[in-house]
């Protein structure tokens, strides 16, 4: 299994992992987990929103960070994606959930042996709702439904969409879970001047503001890969954000080692 349960590391904080939402930028928690995983830092909890929440589930169920690599090399959002006609948004990503049970099977939260949740919205009451039972594949669904662009999930009897509205960093949630030491990977930084998209810029501009503001503040290490301007769809440049996950991780790691009383690697 991917996740390092910390039985070897006596008196060791209990770890968690909050993994932000940030659509294709999500890519960045690949290679951020695979240098947690080189230091040989335990991870006992894992929270994840919208894109987090797919690495998250992936990571949790024993995917190999080689394998969810690769994938990322093969991925467009044809695998996730198909238009809809529906008053709740433009696409379903139904596939998005068949694509996860494929990959995982149909696991639920009580089948891990590593806890994880999920942050979601609910889109009639403005609410977060921590999804943390049941099917994982449809929380994560649920947790990447963009409100208005793709169409919310019926779950646990309260229509839910993307997290990243409340929650984009889920600290709150992996806490929690009972973790003593947070490591956030925040992957949601602003894009920058949008030259060509006229009077849509304030509007995506404000939205950012909306998801930043939020989640991530309260962590122990925060590791913030340098995204800002990098594409959110593009998944050709996946492989880029993977290594700058990477290198972010990396220059984190001498301090997580020093907070939790590791040795170095």
């Amino acid at each position: 299994m991917a996740v390092t349960n910390g039985r070897s590391h006596k008196g060791c904080k209990k770890v968690g992992l909050a993994l932000g939402g940030g659509a294709v930028r999500g890519f960045a928690h690949v290679g951020a987990l695979a240098e947690l995983e080189k230091a040989n830092i335990p991870i006992h909890y894992v929270a994840g929103t919208s894109v987090g929440s797919i690495i998250g589930a992936l990571y949790v169920a024993g995917v190999p960070l080689s394998i969810i690599r690769e994938l990322s090399t093969q991925m467009n959002w044809g695998y996730f994606a198909r238009p809809t006609l529906s008053r709740e948004g433009f696409l379903s990503f139904e596939r998005l959930e068949k694509w996860l049970i494929h990959m995982i099977g149909d696991l639920h939260f009580a089948d891990l042996d590593i806890p994880f949740a999920v942050s979601t919205l609910d889109v009639e009451t403005g609410e977060e709702v921590v999804i943390n039972s049941g099917p994982i594949a449809r929380a994560v669904r649920a947790s990447c439904s963009v409100p208005g662009i793709v169409t919310p999930v019926w779950h646990h009897g309260r229509l839910l969409g993307d997290g990243g509205i409340v929650n984009n960093v889920p600290v709150s949630v992996v806490r929690q879970l009972g973790a003593e030491y947070v490591i956030a990977i925040d992957v949601f930084q602003e894009s920058g001047k949008r030259r060509l998209l006229g009077p849509l810029n304030r509007g995506l501009e404000a939205i950012e503001i909306l998801v930043r503001g939020n989640g991530w503040r309260n962590a122990d290490c925060t590791v913030t890969p340098p995204l800002s301007g990098k594409t959110y769809v593009r998944f050709a440049h996946g492989e880029q954000i993977i290594n700058l996950g990477a290198a972010a991780a990396a220059e984190k790691i001498p301090l997580i080692q020093a907070d939790l009383g590791l040795e170095s690697y």
